[in-house]
């Protein structure tokens, strides 16, 4: 068995940026360039010096035409790098969703009127097929549209889908009976009830959400928009006032020359926030584009957000704090008997046992007492486990093995005359039971040996996870149908902050609604019918592709490795987004500081020579000081794009840490940066 994730697209794939390169000019169309406001302005302000250029050169502008015109083309250059920025997060998407076209073909679906393998059958090309139609699927075909199974068992191939090579069995009437349009049954032959119009399969929701051909935009990010959009206007209207000031104090001072509307155009550029709004999309859609790599599909936006702002997570204890399968790790001898003997018995209690716990008492015993596991004897009667007798066990040789629940073991061996059952027996499953392990008791005939002791694994390194966790302010809650003893002990080896005990569906949606009354983002994982009323109500619903077509339905974030430990790489992930998000625009606000210093002095230094002090940079002209800023403000934006598609490095810490830490970073960073990059221009401009 393989599975492989998605690889990740190299930022600096030749084919890659030549497409980024071609979308992004395509892209200056004001049509599409409308939706980020900020940069539409700024290539208003970039045909405006164009214009200015224009006039310098036929001499109806007295600024000089090589000022004006590097001006305009720095201009130009910033609002590029913004839509080169967003089309190569895009191109990235588009490569991967390319991929997936590729595994897409044009099939065919036999269409029948009624869930039966012997019903006639209609061939219809599979774009025809609607909610509710009903097709026969057998071997070696292509299942044609997401469905669920309703009649029938197979083994699908969805390697297509998920990238797991071994064939997984769909069947129907349980949690294992939702099937996805483009994988194959491999064997056997199925019914299935179609359950998503063409062009709403899920193959197409994952390209069109990989392309970011929908993404819509998340509420921050509609936020952080707003707020752009009024820095922007606060800054056009200082400008505007510029103008008439400056034109009064040259005539006040009766020295030097009004601002030029070049160098007013300049300094709007500068100070707007331009290097955020150029980097914002791209930071959305390479976060999508970074759940996808770890196989995790995000159906929208704000999932992506509240799983960055999640405070408490409702985790599966099987299969997620669990390996899922109890092991046998000791035999526990009672009554006098020795551990070889309990060994023995238990080995052939457990020889026709294949489930995975019965494998593991065999392994067990051949590994502890050096016992051989061998075949079956020819007079073996199989006594198979029942929730009646609760035991299990063989007939051989005239000896009756039993293993099974303590009270059904006593019941087992006063019933073939044992006397009494000893003495230390209830002590031995009282002290495993309350370790949060289960007890199977063992016997041969009338006779009880000893006590084996099942235990239910935590995963190696998950402690280490959920510290991480709480040291964010992240509460973790295991869920868990096991009895409130077992459940405790589980819970304080996996050392999770809370646990719910014999959970009901309708305590999982209990649990939900009452930490978000109480101002909690919740997230939680399921794959169930009965998971989906509490995934619809979480904040952040991750369902397993392997999961009921209700669980899917009811979540925003498909796992297609239906591992249900992904939840936490997900709160990263959303977390890592927000992170980046932060920091990238305290870096573009913090960096206007420095253009003040640049700008300010350089457009009113002819008419108040005293603003001189001001230049603390020492910048060798007024033009080029301006010029300086505006390469800068240009340069910053290609530069930050790599930080801005790979995403900040994402650090556990306590929230107040993580603020001092990124405002360090990024706040005096964005400050002391651009009066680094504006001097280095500077004398680099001096030398023309």
């Amino acid at each position: 068995m393989s599975k492989h994730a998605p690889q990740p697209v190299s930022l600096f794939d030749t084919r890659l940026l030549k497409a980024a390169l071609v979308e992004s000019f395509k892209k200056l169309d004001p049509r599409d360039l409308w939706r980020n406001p900020v940069m539409l302005c700024v290539e208003l302000a970039s045909v405006i010096t164009l214009v200015t250029f224009v006039a310098s050169l036929s001499g109806h502008n007295p600024e000089p035409a090589w000022f004006t015109g590097q001006v305009s083309a720095w201009l130009w250059l910033t609002v590029i790098f913004a839509t080169f920025a967003e089309s190569l997060a895009e191109g990235r998407g588009k490569a991967r969703a390319a991929s997936l076209r590729k595994s897409r073909t044009e099939v065919t679906a036999k269409l029948v009127a009624r869930a039966e393998f012997n019903a006639p059958f209609k061939v219809v090309p599979a774009q025809e097929l609607k909610k509710g139609d009903l097709i026969l699927v057998e071997a070696h075909e292509q299942i044609a549209g997401d469905g669920e199974v309703v009649a029938g068992a197979a083994l699908v191939n969805e390697s297509a889908v998920t990238g797991e090579s071994a064939p997984v069995v769909r069947e129907s009437g349980g949690d294992r009976s939702a099937v996805t349009g483009g994988t194959e049954v491999i064997a056997n032959a199925i019914v299935v009830r179609i359950t998503a119009n063409p062009g709403e399969t899920f193959l197409d929701r994952m390209i069109s959400l990989i392309e970011g051909a929908k993404r819509r935009k998340t509420p921050n990010e509609v936020a952080l928009e707003v707020l752009l959009i009024a820095l922007t206007l606060v800054f056009l209207l200082v400008c505007l006032n510029l103008r008439p000031l400056t034109v009064y104090s040259v005539t006040a001072a009766g020295k030097g020359s009004p601002v030029s509307l070049t160098v007013l155009v300049a300094l709007f550029v500068c100070l707007a926030p331009t290097t955020i709004a150029a980097l914002l999309p791209a930071i959305g859609i390479a976060g999508m584009d970074r759940l996808f790599q770890k196989n995790v599909i995000a159906l929208s936006g704000r999932a992506i957000e509240a799983a960055g702002d999640v405070n408490v997570l409702l985790l599966d204890k099987t299969g997620t704090i669990t390996l899922g399968n109890r092991e046998a790790v000791e035999f526990v001898p009672v009554g006098g008997h020795s551990e070889r003997e309990v060994a023995e018995a238990a080995l052939w209690a457990s020889l026709a046992d294949e489930t995975p716990e019965g494998r593991s008492v065999v392994v067990l015993a051949r590994k502890c007492c050096s016992l051989k596991a061998e075949a079956l004897p020819a007079d073996a009667r199989i006594i198979a486990f029942s929730a009646d007798t609760r035991l299990s066990g063989l007939d051989t040789a005239g000896c009756r093995y039993r293993k099974g629940a303590s009270d059904s073991i006593v019941a087992f061996v006063k019933g073939l005359g044992a006397a009494a059952v000893p003495a230390d027996l209830a002590d031995v499953v009282d002290r495993i039971a309350r370790a949060g392990a289960t007890p199977l008791v063992v016997c041969r005939d009338g006779e009880i040996f000893g006590v084996i002791n099942l235990k239910d694994i935590v995963k190696g390194g998950i402690q280490e996870r959920f510290q991480q966790l709480r040291s964010m302010g992240i509460k973790t809650v295991m869920i868990t149908g096991d009895n409130p003893l077992t459940a405790a002990a589980i819970a304080a080896e996996a050392q999770v902050d809370d646990f719910l005990a014999q959970a009901k569906p309708e305590d999982k949606l209990r649990l939900i609604k009452e930490n978000q009354e109480a101002g909690f983002m919740v997230a939680m994982t399921g794959d169930g019918t009965n998971d989906a009323p509490a995934l619809a109500q979480a904040d952040v619903a991750v369902a397993m592709n392997t999961g009921t077509q209700p669980a899917r339905e009811a979540a925003n974030i498909i796992d297609l490795d239906s591992n249900p430990t992904k939840l936490l790489d997900i709160v990263e992930v959303g977390k890592q987004i927000l992170m980046t998000r932060g920091n990238l625009t305290t870096f573009s606000i913090s960096n206007d500081v420095a253009k003040y210093f640049a700008i300010v002095p350089a457009m009113m230094i002819s008419v108040y020579p005293q603003l001189g002090v001001l230049n603390v940079m020492r910048l060798a002209t007024p033009l080029s000081a301006i010029l300086s800023a505006v390469i800068f403000n240009a340069l910053v934006i290609p530069c930050l794009v790599p930080l801005a598609l790979k995403g900040t490095k994402f650090r556990p810490m306590p929230a107040e840490r993580l603020l001092i830490s990124n405002l360090f970073i990024f706040g005096l960073g964005g400050v002391l940066a651009p009066f680094v990059g504006i001097k280095a221009i500077d004398m680099v401009l001096g030398l023309f």
